[in-house]
């Protein structure tokens, strides 16, 4: 699956935790440490010793260049790679808030490029990545982009860049709302007696251990808070609560997620 990046080469444009994650799976799945160039001007330890081509001369014509920097280094960082405007080197972005439309106008209108949103359990491998490519990206390189991300968790394709900023408010702002009920929950549990570090404890394997049975059981979420939920019991009584259709958690998460897509949208703009 790397033959076209080992023998002309992939640039990586930033290499922070998510970039260092991707490359470590690469490494381990079998792609030469000299096939990689590096560009990170504060390169960590781990990544010095890699065996990568860390910020020397970049190859005249790489298979791929990904874009892992942040969004306010954006200007500065993309114009170093103007010589591969236009040819058949494919861009793949993981830089929030950087339109298809951004890096066409930066370098060049036929510039190959790919644009994803991953999410922070990328760096454990659980991660899941949305996708879009331009016109000039053919099926062999959205297959090249999804062998790639799929080092970090699930892929997906998108049907238009628009969605983008829904996916962004959802799975790529989702695991800090994720992060959040486990702290309430937590708080909750102290407030009817329980320690914090075992209210904690209770909150963060309730969470973890639902959300991996959500994702391996072929029952539907919904199926399986029925499953739990016995008349008349204490499950029942909270969920009273939590469903309440003005104020539980359907509404107030809509609202969060609504929120949440208007200020990508304003970033992007």
């Amino acid at each position: 699956m790397f033959d076209t990046i080992k023998s002309r080469g992939l640039v990586l444009l930033g290499c922070g935790k998510m970039g260092s994650a991707m490359l470590e799976g690469w490494l381990k799945q079998g792609l030469p440490a000299d096939s990689v160039w590096v560009k990170d001007p504060y390169p960590s330890d781990w990544l010095k010793g890699q065996g990568v081509h860390l910020n020397e001369t970049l190859p005249q014509s790489p298979a791929l260049v990904l874009v892992a920097v942040k969004p306010q280094m954006m200007e500065e960082a993309l114009p170093v790679l103007k010589t591969y405007g236009n040819g058949d080197t494919i861009f793949l972005s993981i830089a929030a808030g950087t339109t298809i439309t951004h890096y066409e106008s930066t370098l060049g209108a036929q510039i190959p490029v790919i644009r994803s949103i991953p999410n922070t359990p990328a760096a454990i491998g659980r991660g899941i990545t949305a996708l879009i490519g331009n016109a000039q990206i053919d099926e062999a390189a959205l297959q090249l982009a999804e062998t790639l991300l799929s080092t970090i968790g699930q892929t997906v394709r998108l049907d238009d860049e628009g969605q983008m900023d829904a996916v962004t408010a959802m799975s790529g702002s989702g695991p800090a709302y994720v992060f959040h009920l486990i702290e309430a929950l937590a708080v909750a549990g102290e407030a009817q007696g329980l320690s914090p570090e075992l209210s904690m404890t209770l909150a963060k394997a309730t969470v973890g251990g639902a959300g991996q049975l959500a994702e391996d059981s072929s029952e539907t979420p919904t199926q399986l808070r029925i499953n739990v939920t016995s008349p008349n019991g204490t499950t029942q009584a909270a969920l009273e609560v939590l469903m309440n259709e003005h104020n539980g958690f359907l509404p107030l998460l809509h609202d969060a997620i609504a929120a949440a897509t208007r200020r990508s949208k304003e970033l992007g703009a």
